[in-house]
C-alpha cells in the first residue's frame, strides 16, 4: 500500500531517557546496567547524591515559549526532549518510568483495545475496574532502585495515592501526598535533605486548566506563574548535591470549534472499538474486514487532515517504538493521526439535538506542539 506515512525518530533522547540518565548521575547506574536491561541515558547529567524529576502535566515547549515572561525560570532553559508518541499521559508516564516505549510496557493510548475481553478500555483512570492485572508489561525503575541504593518516591496528589494506575505504573516507589504545589515542593525538599533519593513530583495542574480552557486562557498563564515562582525556589532551598530536572509528559493544542470533525458513521460501519485520543484514533474492526480498503477510505476522507495508517505501516514506521508480539493486537487496525489542530470525534451515542462536550486544549498527535517538551535542568544538574 502505497503512503507517506512519517516516521519516529528512533535516535533521540526522550522521556524514557529521563530516570536511567538520573540513575547514572547518582552513580546507581553504569554502561554494563545499562547494557544488560537494554536502556538508554542519553541525557548527561551532572553527578548528584539524589535527584529530583518534576513531570509537568501538559507543558509544551512551544506554549512555555509563548508564556516566556510570565515563567522566567522556565524558561532560562532552551533544551527540548521529545516526549514520544501517542501524546497522551497514560502512555507517556509509563514510558517514564519504565524506560521502554508504550510497545513495550504495553500502554498504547488513553483507551485501548483489549483483544481478550473484545472492549475498549480506558487506560488512564480505568486501572481499578477495567484493566486486568497483567495488562502492565514492564517494571517500573522505582522498583529497580532500591536494589541499586537508591530510595525511590513519588509526590502528588493525595487522590492518586490509592489508584490502581499509581499501583502499576508508579509501582515500587513510596507516596508521599501533596496536594498543592507548594507542598508538593517542600516535600520534595524534605525527601532529599539526607540519603540517596529519586524524587519523581507530578503536576497535574496545567493539563486540568489546558483541557477545560485552553493553553492560551488567562488561568492556564496564571498556574504557569505560580508553578515558575515554585520550581525557582525548588531550586534556591535544595541541597547543592542534589540534581533537579523538570519536563513533560506532552505538550497541548488549542482545537477551535471548526476543527471538531464528527466522524463519518459509514466509516465506523465495520469498526468494532474506537480507542485513543479525538487527536489519535485507533479502529479496531471486526474481523475479515479489508483493512487496506478501508485505510484507503479514510485517507480519501481525511487525509489532508490526519495520517491515516494500518497498524502495520504505523509499527513499521516506528510509532510506537519496539512493539512485542503481545502488544500488537492492542494497537487499532487503523490508525488516525490528527494534522494541525484538527480532532475526530465518534458522535454516534449522541441523542438527537444533544451538543456533544469537547475539550478546549487536546493532544495524542504527533506535532511539534505535542511532542516537543521542556527540559530544565537545575541544581547539581545546572549546566
Amino acid at each position: 500500500m502505497g503512503t507517506s506515512v512519517p516516521t519516529a525518530p528512533d535516535a533521540t533522547a526522550n522521556l524514557a531517557d529521563v530516570f536511567p540518565s538520573c540513575l547514572v548521575a547518582l552513580g546507581a547506574a553504569d554502561d554494563a546496567w545499562l547494557r544488560s536491561t537494554g536502556l538508554e541515558a542519553r541525557i548527561t547529567l551532572r553527578p548528584a547524591r539524589s535527584a529530583i524529576v518534576v513531570l509537568v502535566d501538559g507543558l509544551g515547549a512551544g506554549a512555555l515559549a509563548a508564556r516566556a515572561g510570565h515563567a522566567r525560570w522556565l524558561a532560562a532553559s532552551k533544551k527540548r526532549l521529545r516526549s514520544g508518541f501517542p501524546t497522551t499521559t497514560a502512555a507517556a508516564l509509563s514510558t517514564l518510568t519504565t524506560g521502554r516505549s508504550p510497545g513495550t510496557h504495553g500502554v498504547v493510548g488513553y483507551s485501548g483495545w483489549n483483544p481478550d475481553t473484545g472492549r475498549v478500555m480506558n487506560l488512564l483512570s480505568g486501572w481499578d475496574d477495567e484493566v486486568p492485572a497483567d495488562w502492565f508489561l514492564a517494571r517500573t525503575l522505582f522498583t529497580e532502585a532500591p536494589a541499586l541504593g537508591v530510595d525511590p518516591v513519588v509526590v502528588g496528589p493525595a487522590r492518586y495515592r490509592s489508584s490502581g494506575m499509581t499501583a502499576n505504573v508508579l509501582g515500587g516507589a513510596r507516596y508521599v501526598p501533596a496536594d498543592s504545589i507548594p507542598q508538593r515542593v517542600d516535600a520534595a525538599l524534605a525527601e532529599t535533605a539526607t540519603g540517596r533519593s529519586l524524587v519523581y513530583l507530578y503536576v497535574p495542574e496545567l493539563d486540568s486548566i489546558g483541557h477545560k480552557h485552553g493553553w492560551q486562557s488567562d488561568r492556564w498563564t496564571a498556574a504557569l506563574e505560580l508553578l515558575d515562582g515554585e520550581l525557582a525556589r525548588l531550586e534556591g532551598r535544595a541541597a547543592a548535591d542534589v540534581g533537579i530536572v523538570v519536563t513533560a509528559d506532552h505538550g497541548v493544542l488549542d482545537v477551535p470549534d471548526h476543527a471538531n470533525i464528527a466522524l463519518d458513521p459509514l466509516l465506523l460501519t465495520d469498526v468494532i472499538g474506537v480507542a485513543g485520543d479525538p487527536r489519535c484514533r485507533q479502529f479496531t474492526v471486526a474481523p475479515g474486514t479489508d483493512v487496506r480498503s478501508l485505510v484507503g477510505q479514510f485517507r480519501a476522507r481525511y487525509g489532508k487532515k490526519a495520517y491515516v495508517a494500518s497498524r502495520d505501516e504505523a509499527i513499521a514506521a516506528g510509532w510506537f517504538g519496539d512493539v512485542s508480539d503481545e502488544v500488537v493486537p492492542r494497537i487499532g487496525d487503523v490508525v488516525l493521526v490528527a494534522r494541525g489542530s484538527w480532532a475526530f470525534n465518534d458522535d454516534r451515542a449522541l441523542r438527537d439535538g444533544e451538543s456533544p462536550k469537547r475539550m478546549v486544549g487536546q493532544h495524542g498527535a504527533m506535532t511539534d506542539e505535542e511532542t516537543m517538551v521542556p527540559l530544565r535542568l537545575a541544581g547539581a544538574f545546572a549546566q
